[in-house]
């Protein structure tokens, strides 16, 4: 492909497809906005496609969150990796691009974190959103020995292989977060009798929510979710304590706890 092979009407399909924010969705298409103009300048090209591109940076609608009964019901219709993977979202508040780049290399187990140094895009491995995106996710003792099991029991667990991944693309590849929520995650929903409308993001304000709801501190809340806030000083200087975001993190899972048992589940390593 050049750039001539490159139209407005495509590439606004193609923003639609990014699982990103809208704001994160316009960023990308003002930067290629500003390499055609440069191109334009040089006398590369005759045209900058990017121009008529229309991809708003708001929000389209407030995400739906689930309650803590919502969540446990929807796992108690899940199993294998769909299991394993729709807990962590939902007591981590992990980005799916994040969720589906992790490795068994970046699970602690001895000091119960998880690191993030990578994200996922469409099949494509990049840096994480933000700075305070890579700093590490506290694992609560259940959620650790959920992940433990997922390691045992599933085809893919050495080091450098994915948590989530997919056994059609030999391992090479995580799952396909699209395929996961329509085949799965959202037919699961429906038997839990959820008429809320689920996907990846949903998990992320649901726990954000519940942390909330808790009554953890802003600075809490803030750290688990990763967000960065450069206006207010007190976020530069100040840090949560891990202990106090594992601690927080416990909370959300006693919440989910009528509807989830501390024993491992029945999964399948054929997923």
């Amino acid at each position: 492909m050049t750039h001539t092979d490159i139209h407005t009407v495509a590439v606004e399909e193609w923003l639609k497809t990014v699982p990103l924010a809208p704001g994160s969705r316009a960023k990308i298409r003002n930067i290629m906005s500003t390499l055609f103009n440069h191109a334009m300048r040089y006398e590369w090209t005759e045209k900058n496609p990017i121009r008529l591109v229309r991809q708003s940076a708001k929000r389209l609608s407030t995400p739906d969150v689930l309650t803590a009964e919502e969540i446990g019901k929807l796992l108690a219709k899940l199993e294998g990796v769909y299991y394993v993977m729709t807990f962590l979202a939902a007591v981590t508040g992990l980005r799916v691009s994040e969720l589906l780049a992790l490795r068994w290399e970046d699970i602690h187990f001895d000091s119960a974190e998880i690191q993030l140094t990578r994200a996922i895009w469409c099949q494509h491995v990049g840096p994480l959103k933000t700075a305070a995106s890579q700093k590490p996710v506290p694992m609560d003792a259940g959620l650790a020995a959920l992940l433990l099991d997922w390691r045992r029991k599933c085809l893919y667990n050495q080091d450098t292989d994915y948590v989530f991944a997919s056994a059609e693309k030999q391992g090479k590849q995580p799952l396909w977060p699209s395929s996961a929520m329509a085949k799965h995650i959202r037919p699961a929903a429906k038997r839990a009798g959820i008429v809320k409308h689920v996907r990846w993001h949903v998990f992320r304000h649901s726990f954000a929510t519940l942390l909330k709801g808790n009554g953890e501190d802003v600075k809490t809340v803030q750290e688990s979710l990763r967000h960065a806030d450069s206006k207010v000083t007190l976020d530069t200087y100040t840090q949560g304590l891990m202990p106090v975001k594992r601690e927080a993190q416990r909370k959300v899972i006693e919440m989910i706890g009528p509807m989830w048992t501390h024993a491992s589940p029945t999964i399948s390593a054929s997923a």
